[in-house]
């Protein structure tokens, strides 16, 4: 059985080999990941906001977008591969900060953010309980978390998925931990004190959840 770090050493060797190629058109896998952002920006859009946290910020493509729209507020983004925050630094962005860290051990202050954002980084945590408690501790009163990932809702999928497929791309060099659905989701806000607030699977087996610090 995989220990923690051993997930956290192929996410960071799998996202090693990916950083130079992310957000070109050979992106491959990862290309999915750019359909996640017109749904996140248009959840951040419902509420004004001063400082954003992007969990698992890869090369910052969502940093980007969010630059260029919200250009008043500061932008944080951290990331375990040190070669994806190396090609974020390289961009320059306005009023953004990098951070080479873990997600599972945020290395801010209480109550820092009003709002994080995740995208397709979720699934690679192999303490998700964890992460959350971080988010409750960083997020300010009100704050809400952006959570998009894959997802297979319940049933033969969602077991196929978990026991059969990941551990496979865990052989190939995947860092692929698990596949969340909602009950999940709502095991781990009852457990760290937050509001799972909405959760939907949307088109392309994605979950979208915004989950609330009251």
């Amino acid at each position: 059985m995989r220990t923690s770090e051993s997930y956290k050493e192929l996410s960071k060797k799998e996202f090693t080999r990916a950083a130079d190629k992310y957000e070109t058109a050979h992106a491959g896998v990862y290309n999915i990941c750019k359909k996640d952002y017109p749904d996140i920006l248009a959840e951040i859009e419902k509420e004004p906001f001063t400082d954003l946290l992007d969990a698992g910020c890869g090369t910052a493509p969502m940093l980007s977008l969010l630059t260029d729209r919200f250009p008043e507020a500061h932008f944080t983004g951290i990331d375990l591969t040190p070669k994806m925050i190396e090609a974020a630094k390289a961009k320059k962005l306005p009023n953004t900060t990098f951070v080479c860290g873990d997600c599972e051990r945020l290395p801010f202050e209480a109550e820092a953010f009003d709002v994080i954002i995740c995208s397709q980084s979720f699934h690679h945590y192999p303490n998700p309980q964890e992460f959350f408690k971080n988010v409750k501790r960083c997020l300010r009163i009100g704050g809400r978390l952006i959570l998009r990932d894959m997802t297979m809702g319940t049933g033969i999928l969602h077991w196929f998925v978990n026991t059969i497929e990941l551990p496979f791309l865990n052989f190939l060099g995947y860092g692929d931990v698990h596949c969340y659905n909602q009950k999940e989701l709502q095991v781990l806000c009852d457990e760290s004190g937050l509001i799972l607030e909405s959760c939907e699977k949307r088109k392309g087996l994605k979950l979208h959840a915004v989950i609330r610090k009251a």
